[in-house]
């Protein structure tokens, strides 16, 4: 045993979650490893993926839904006799060479449906693209899959389940910790080839590592790209500009331009027209002023050339904001006045007792979305009727609002300067430039704003609200990208189950299980929204619903082991009402609370459907004959109900519990009746 096992074999034996007597202690460290891997590949295919592969972030859960499928059918090919696990590293080598040699950017455009990235198309065309990319991640995932499943195969069914989870809560943790450490790529690919060479057999280990050098050096390749650096949230490109004269610094995110740091007497002068006009038309009074999307500070230095006095720089991502600290010319994070908050900005302005002369929203656009687990991007929660209630609140009786970025399309200028007038009481100012520029003002007084002309609306003005904050679907049409890929991936699962698993007919007992699964994810669905409402929509709030999720299933498996549970019948019960009551006590009633009782509220009523639904789960699953074939009829659920997330478009978060319910009714009424006895 080397030093490695020796460690999980110790943690094994020292978790407060003991091995059972009959349990194989080696069974349990590797089980360990590969649940363990499965989860840190899982989240570094998303993250990785979405960073070079430009547009793939707005398909919110496009990585993921393939993470499952492979996971599903990995647990399915655990049963057979051969095996996927030795082509997993050498397809993961491959994935990684073929993107970084020939990275993508997929024109996603139209009317219904807006993303702030690059128009043109490079590389390869989304037709090809992207089904090669779902394929590759399944069988990828397939590879350590497989090693989980023939380890339940091994072990009691609901000893298997915990020791999943733990493996599970490792990997999520792990790669937390390297995003917090801001952690490169080529650092991840070294973590995980930890587990990769400790769960290859000794014979294969050579060939293995020729993979993995093949690997690492593509992310070394990538890592060591001069002006190449990780957030949290992005991939960050930095390149100098050929000028004349100094300060003029690209800033890329994800492939895509995100921002040109520039001197601000140039941006005000020679630059783009946005950035003067909310001082033309607003109140010039600037003793105090909030700038949401601070980023690298050019928002801030103007300011401060304009008499602001004292400045809130507000900004989600730190490595951006600290470039700015490093390399901004005008130094403005230098000035005593400025004071950097790095937050999310709804949470900020919901939290500040802070009354400000001038706000302003600066291009908060986002490249990504916080996971690949649901629709939220970084500024969803920004633009919100509500939202812009908060900032109303937080404005001195005389002062003013702005927004300006490159909108592109009309009717979501005018959804912007709806919002402002709904919330104001008055028409704002709206100036616009090729139709594409655009910066929306709106004072606390319609008597202090200076508007060169009158706002007209082109087209019927929609808002939208917390519980539907999708501000860049139009909403008149589901769109037709969207219903594509939901049928190739639905496609895709039935025919992994078909061959994999053999006739559908044989995999009935386990029905219920599979519309648990559907049910479970649109229910984190939900509690990342609610979080991310409630506590701001950041990389760590996100964790923590990832980790929070895993802790309450781990002590759902636990109670099910050493008390004695309700019948089936009472826990979906006692279910029905915990998501009934999640569905009455809507999330925005929780924002005035404090802190402290906000979070206790928001978790009991979060996380007790889970618990509940977990004791269900691990009831069925501890009688299951096949524990192969139900946790993989589970895992293919969450594709359905990864499918289904789609519908908060249209229903918003809230109604989705709805769904749920609705779901988890179908799962109880396919129960087995000896199923249902014994439980």
């Amino acid at each position: 045993m080397n030093s490695v096992e020796a460690t999980m074999e110790t943690m094994a034996s020292t978790t407060n979650l003991p091995a059972d007597e009959t349990d194989d202690r080696a069974v349990v460290v590797r089980l360990l490893w590969a649940s363990g891997l499965m989860l840190f590949l899982e989240l570094a295919l998303i993250r990785w993926l979405g960073s070079n592969i430009v547009h793939l972030s707005y398909f919110s859960n496009f990585v993921l839904l393939g993470s499952f499928l492979g996971i599903g059918a990995g647990f399915l090919i655990s049963r057979r006799e051969w095996s996927i696990w030795p082509i997993a590293l050498p397809l993961l080598a491959i994935l990684v060479i073929g993107v970084i040699n020939f990275p993508v950017s997929i024109e996603r455009q139209g009317s219904d449906l807006i993303y702030f990235t690059a128009l043109e198309i490079e590389g390869p065309p989304a037709w090809l693209a992207l089904p090669i990319i779902f394929v590759l991640v399944a069988v990828i995932l397939a590879g350590p899959a497989e090693l989980v499943g023939r380890c339940f195969a091994e072990l009691r069914p609901l000893s298997a389940y915990r020791y999943d989870l733990i493996g599970s809560l490792a990997g999520i943790l792990g790669f937390t910790a390297l995003s917090f450490l801001h952690a490169p790529s080529l650092v991840w690919g070294l973590v995980a080839m930890v587990p990769i060479m400790v769960l290859t057999r000794p014979a294969r280990r050579l060939a293995s590592a020729g993979w993995a050098v093949i690997l690492l050096a593509g992310l070394a390749m990538e890592t060591f790209t001069p002006g190449v650096t990780w957030s949290p949230y992005y991939k960050i490109h930095t390149e100098e500009m050929e000028r004349a004269d100094a300060g003029f610094v690209m800033i890329s995110a994800n492939g895509v331009t995100h921002q040109l740091m520039a001197p601000a007497d140039w941006k005000l002068e020679q630059g783009e027209r946005i950035y003067e006009t909310p001082y033309l038309r607003l109140p010039h009074k600037l003793d105090d002023v909030l700038i949401v999307g601070a980023g690298s500070g050019s928002d801030v230095a103007i300011a401060l050339s304009k008499g602001a006095k004292h400045v809130d720089a507000v900004d989600i991502d730190p490595q951006i904001m600290q470039i700015g600290v490093d390399r901004n010319i005008d130094r403005p994070y230098a000035n005593p006045g400025v004071v950097r908050h790095v937050n999310d900005g709804r949470a900020f302005l919901q939290n500040t007792d802070r009354k400000y002369d001038l706000v302003l929203f600066a291009l908060p656009d986002s490249l990504t979305l916080v996971s690949g687990a649901s629709q939220i991007r970084l500024e969803t929660f920004l633009f919100t009727e509500e939202a812009m209630a908060s900032v109303r609140r937080v404005l001195k009786p005389d002062g003013a609002f702005a927004m300006y970025n490159y909108y592109r399309e009309p009717w979501l200028i005018d959804r912007l300067a709806g919002t402002a007038q709904k919330v104001f009481g008055h028409e704002p100012c709206v100036d616009t430039w090729a139709d594409a520029q655009a910066v929306v003002s709106v004072a606390m007084k319609q008597g202090s704003q200076s508007c060169d002309d009158r706002w007209v609306p082109t087209s019927e003005v929609t808002t939208v609200k917390d519980d539907a904050p999708f501000l860049y679907f139009r909403g008149t049409r589901f769109p037709p990208v969207y219903a594509i890929t939901i049928a190739a991936i639905l496609l895709a699962s039935l025919v992994t189950v078909r061959v994999l698993g053999g006739p559908l007919g044989t995999m009935r007992p386990y029905a219920d299980l599979f519309f648990m699964g559907a049910a479970f994810l649109l229910l984190e669905t939900k509690n990342i929204a609610t979080f991310a409402l409630l506590f701001g929509t950041t990389w760590f709030v996100n964790a923590l619903v990832f980790a929070g999720v895993l802790v309450i299933v781990l002590a759902a498996v636990e109670t099910e082991r050493r008390v004695k549970t309700p019948p089936l019948k009472v826990v979906f019960l006692a279910m029905a009402v915990s998501l009934a009551a999640a569905w009455i006590v809507k999330p925005e009633w929780l924002l005035s609370l404090a802190f402290w009782p906000r979070l206790v509220a928001a978790t009991v009523l979060a996380f007790l459907p889970i618990y509940l639904a977990n004791i269900a789960f691990a009831k069925r699953f501890r009688e299951s004959g096949d524990s192969q074939s139900a946790f993989a009829i589970n895992l293919l659920g969450t594709i359905v109900g990864g499918c289904l997330e789609y519908a908060a478009l249209f229903t918003g978060y809230n109604n989705l519990l709805i769904l749920t319910g609705l779901l988890y009714l179908v799962a109880f009424l396919l129960v087995p009746k000896g199923a249902a006895r014994m439980a």
